[in-house]
């Protein structure tokens, strides 16, 4: 049963490979935007994925961040989740990322809960002409 109040933590290290230059994203070896959603995505879905019926997954649908922090190659990032809201199959969530200085990013994510199956096959079905 999914309710407001599940919470997640991961963490990656920052490597030359989720850079801003490895990524596309700049020029600068520093964490990369794209690699900071992905993570942010990341811990949303893990924080609730026991809590799914079988055969269920989340996809997500919305961002609202703000990366307000570079954080050099060699640091460690922390992202923590919580589910702020459960609307039938909405589900919205408050996420940050930290360095060890603090603070790199925040904002809202948003996720629907899903059939896998049903979803992969309607997402497979682009392909048939």
């Amino acid at each position: 049963m999914l309710e407001a109040g599940i919470k997640g933590i991961q963490k990656t290290k920052v490597e030359e490979s989720n850079s801003a230059l490895a990524m596309g994203s700049g020029t600068l070896k520093v964490f990369a935007t794209p690699a900071m959603v992905a993570l942010m995505e990341e811990t949303a879905w893990k924080s609730i994925t026991p809590h799914l019926e079988e055969g269920s997954g989340s996809v997500g649908t919305a961002l609202n961040i703000r990366h307000t922090a570079a954080t050099p190659l060699g640091m460690e990032v922390t992202c923590e989740s919580e589910l702020t809201s459960v609307d039938g199959r909405k589900l919205t969530f408050r996420v940050t990322a930290r360095d060890d200085t603090g603070l790199i990013g925040e904002g809202e994510h948003e996720r629907f809960i899903v059939k896998d199956e049903a979803f992969q096959a309607k997402a497979n079905s682009k392909l048939v002409k």
